[in-house]
């Protein structure tokens, strides 16, 4: 078995204390107790009602991928040591936001590529420290069979993200937005997210592989091994 030995920059054991510092600092209350909402959905249009055969029927094909799951989970080591293997691994397809023009989309709209799903926002600042690191791996692996998926989920209209991401030179990341913080309490009702940052690792047909809270370098070697071996 590979060594998950914690990496250099973001040690796997201060990775989600680090993150939920940082955000209760920075306003990360906001997200537990000022969001009301219940489920997905996106700032344009509530998400339609799932369809609880399709959804019992991604889930069953998902589920079967649990050994994929941790093989991929043990050669997360070093800088993403601390990424865990979905238990089991679900359909994340519904995951609904907003693309880059402002129209609603889902995972779903990403099928037949391998998704880095990351949820951000301005005030964390273990969020902002790593977004230049997502951008240099979706330059360095970004491609038809795999996307580094940022999603913003700041409240309010794209301005303040907008700026971030310009003056920090963030250029190779399309900037999806979730501004009515739907996606974030889906995971976290999901027990995925326990504060920002969050990733999350998704296969081609939507299903859920792998998963961390708290900041990681993703420009690193470690990481781009990861990726690599995601997407074969």
């Amino acid at each position: 078995m590979a060594d998950k030995r914690p990496g250099r920059l973001f040690p796997a054991w201060r990775a989600v204390a680090l993150a939920l510092a940082a955000g209760v600092l920075a306003g990360a209350l906001a997200v537990y107790v000022s969001a009301t909402m219940s489920g997905n959905t996106t700032a344009a249009e509530p998400a339609p009602a799932a369809d609880a055969g399709a959804g019992n029927a991604a889930d069953a094909l998902c589920s079967a991928k649990s050994a994929r799951a941790r093989t991929l989970a043990d050669s997360a080591t070093g800088d993403v040591a601390a990424m865990l293997p979905a238990d089991p691994p679900v359909s994340l397809a519904s995951l609904a936001f907003n693309d880059p023009d402002g129209k609603p989309m889902s995972i779903a709209d990403h099928a037949g590529k391998t998704v880095l799903l990351n949820l951000w926002a301005t005030w964390c600042a273990p969020c902002r420290a790593e977004m230049p690191a997502l951008d240099a791996l979706q330059r360095a692996t970004g491609g038809p069979g795999f996307e580094v998926v940022a999603v913003n989920v700041d409240t309010g209209d794209n301005a303040k993200p907008d700026k971030f991401l310009e003056e920090t030179g963030v250029g190779a990341l399309a900037r999806y937005r979730d501004p009515t913080l739907g996606i974030f309490n889906e995971l976290k009702k999901r027990g995925l997210a326990l504060g920002l940052p969050v990733t999350l690792l998704i296969d081609a047909e939507g299903c859920l592989l792998a998963h961390m809270n708290g900041p990681a370098e993703w420009a690193g070697a470690d990481a781009k091994r990861l990726i690599s071996n995601a997407i074969r």
